[in-house]
């Protein structure tokens, strides 16, 4: 009896055995064929879901999508319309991939058979899915000079400067411009007769149209030297178009010499310049965003910029911006020079006080909205400054938004 027993448990070990190796099996053949089969896509649909429209027949450059499908895992490369895009597998599941189509897509020369593709490349195999990529509304994010005179050459900076249509500068349409072939820059050449007036690009996918005019020497202007002059005390002043060729009237010139590491006496040797109370915003748009103002001002430096700061300080100094434009984003230093004057844009959020812009407008400039404004070199580096000289004018407040 003893010796039937043991035979029978013999016989169950062995079938439970068995069982178990036939449900691993079955478990390994489940992962395998989910993990070394070719990837699928089914669909693409918007990153945040918007409720009845989260499925997309389109997509924009610069947008997040999700990418939803089959044996997603595994992404090596998703490339929209030919050009890389940005991921994190790490995000992923087998069924559900997020991915950002690149800001820049060179849509005049995506070759034919990668336009409107978005190829996708896992470590088990890839696959194509057709769906169209456009170029969004055009954007404008600058002006090269502003202040340029007719007949000088200029920029209009932005994105998806695409299959354009028109471009109008101060109100004046332009026929002989042309556009990077990246699309983010358009040059042309100022045209004659140009009073101030807005910037219009219009592309296939829309329109968009500066907040600002260009050739604008009034709006939101605290200081020109000219028509406008509230200039106090500081910087020498200039007119001479041999030193700075394209000037209109007169200009500070900033300059310093042998100034020492932690050097911040900006009061010395005309190293600032200190403007009486203007407006900066009118009285009734203080309750305005504060992200759709920035302070401008022309620019123009022919002798190598490499350290040091200008410290813009709105009127009580107790919210201040550093322009350094030698210091890349590493922290590296290129010398910097411009060909010509050039238009720098302050935004109002880069006017902070311990690290944080203000509250609100009234917050930084008070409940008028009116104030001064300075400018003062100082030598916040490690290296003394042996030279330093540049040409400001035209310092404004304008609308960006």
């Amino acid at each position: 009896m003893k010796k039937l027993n043991h035979h029978i448990k013999s016989y169950l070990l062995l079938a439970l055995l068995a069982t178990s190796a036939f449900i691993q099996s079955g478990c390994k053949k489940d992962s395998s064929s989910s993990s070394k089969g070719n990837p699928v896509i089914t669909a693409i649909r918007n990153y945040v879901a918007h409720p009845g429209d989260s499925l997309l027949s389109s997509a924009g450059t610069g947008q997040w999508i999700v990418i939803s499908g089959k044996n997603l895992k595994g992404a090596l490369a998703i490339n929209f319309d030919g050009v890389k895009g940005s991921f994190n597998d790490a995000w992923f599941s087998d069924t559900s991939a997020i991915a950002l189509i690149p800001a820049i897509i060179a849509f005049p020369s995506v070759p034919s058979d990668k336009l409107n593709t978005i190829q996708y490349i896992t470590n088990h195999g890839q696959t194509t899915f057709t769906f169209p990529i456009v170029p969004p509304v055009p954007a404008i994010s600058g002006i090269s000079n502003e202040a340029a005179n007719p007949g000088d050459s200029v920029k209009i900076i932005g994105l998806n400067f695409f299959f354009l249509k028109s471009v109008t500068y101060g109100g004046i349409s332009i026929t002989g411009y042309t556009s990077s072939t990246d699309g983010t820059s358009i040059s042309l050449k100022v045209p004659s007769g140009l009073t101030k007036g807005p910037v219009t690009v219009s592309t296939k996918s829309g329109t968009t149209t500066t907040t600002y005019n260009v050739y604008d020497f009034v709006t939101g202007v605290l200081n020109n030297y000219d028509s406008i002059n509230n200039f106090a005390w500081g910087s020498g002043t200039s007119n001479n178009s041999t030193d700075y060729p394209g000037n209109i009237g007169y200009y500070g010139v900033m300059k310093a010499s042998n100034v020492s590491a932690g050097d911040w006496s900006w009061w010395n040797d005309g190293r600032s310049i200190n403007i009486n109370s203007a407006q900066w915003v009118p009285q009734a748009n203080l309750k305005d965003t504060l992200s759709h103002y920035a302070v401008k001002f022309e620019i123009y430096v022919t002798k190598p910029w490499t350290d040091g700061s200008i410290q813009i300080l709105n009127a009580n100094g107790n919210y201040a911006a550093l322009y350094h434009p030698w210091k890349t984003a590493t922290g590296s230093a290129v010398a910097f020079t411009t060909k010509g004057w050039q238009t720098v844009t302050i935004p109002f959020s880069s006017l902070i006080s311990k690290g944080l812009p203000a509250p609100s407008l009234t917050d930084l400039l008070g409940a008028t909205g009116a104030g001064g404004i300075q400018f003062q070199f100082i030598n916040d580096g490690t290296k003394t400054v042996q030279t330093f000289e540049v040409a400001i004018d035209n310092i404004r407040v304008s609308k960006i938004k």
